[in-house]
């Protein structure tokens, strides 16, 4: 399939495991990608993880920070995941990366206290950090998951919500084809909703391999993002049994996550 203008396309480099930055950026630089999403537990130095992308050519998409909780009811615990966003943030800047994601942390999907208090204490944490990166020229998204992995922002409308809610014009989402499929009705009218609010779009098939080796029609999705010709495609393909709360992706899995790779980027 070929779109009438090709995406910015980049690599979710977490999916190829514990690679060091400069071999991933090397195999992603030869698959000819565009750029990366980096996760900050891989950027040792900023400024050598800005010079071995810059060698690349490629560009840092964003920069993601470890799973925290930011909804925490402990305040000890929530302070400590807003300093740590904020040194995500700052380090951003560092690698001339545009946008930070976050989202609460992974894999807890019910509240330690009451949802609404939990959902109080998330956007007061997000409109800090949403300030904090405005003050650094940072953009802020929000990462849109399944039930099954948080009880927060779980769909593109109630993210919406969020954000018109606290009204800052540095904050945005991102969206993925993998949990759309479990979430939302209408593949490419949600992509519509979100608007100039969609920073990424995050993309593999419905079981997490190469684009048509599962069952979404991701057509849709790409058609819908031709109306958005600013957002990054984000490749987030995974092996075949792999547990991403894990260990994450060793050899045997990270040869497979290159296949789904180069078939892949045959699409555009």
């Amino acid at each position: 399939m070929e779109l009438l203008s090709r995406p910015k396309l980049g690599v979710a480099l977490w999916t190829l495991g514990a690679l060091p930055l400069a071999e991933s950026a090397k195999l992603v630089a030869e698959m000819k990608y565009d750029g990366v999403v980096l996760p900050f537990a891989q950027v040792d130095s900023p400024a050598i993880a800005a010079e071995i992308l810059q060698s690349h050519q490629l560009t840092c998409f964003a920069l993601t920070p470890n799973p925290v909780d930011l909804a925490h009811p402990n305040t000890a615990v929530s302070q400590t995941a807003i300093a740590y966003v904020e040194k995500v943030i700052e380090t951003a800047v560092i690698l001339q990366a545009p946008l930070v994601t976050i989202r609460n942390l992974p894999g807890r999907f019910r509240p330690i206290a009451t949802a609404d208090q939990e959902q109080a204490l998330f956007k007061t944490a997000v409109s800090h950090l949403a300030s904090f990166a405005a003050e650094h020229n940072i953009r802020l998204a929000l990462d849109v998951v399944n039930r099954y992995e948080s009880f927060l922002c779980t769909t593109t409308a109630v993210t919406l919500q969020m954000l018109s809610r606290l009204d800052q014009p540095n904050l945005g989402l991102t969206l993925s084809a993998f949990h759309m499929n479990l979430e939302e009705q209408d593949a490419a009218a949600t992509i519509h909703a979100a608007g100039d609010k969609l920073a990424l779009f995050y993309m593999a098939d419905s079981n997490r391999r190469a684009i048509g080796q599962g069952h979404l029609k991701l057509g849709m999705h790409l058609w819908a993002l031709e109306s958005l010709p600013q957002v990054p495609v984000i490749l987030e393909c995974l092996p075949e049994g792999c547990d991403p709360f894990g260990e994450g992706v060793g050899e045997d899995g990270r040869n497979q996550v290159i296949r789904y790779l180069e078939e892949s980027r045959t699409w555009f």
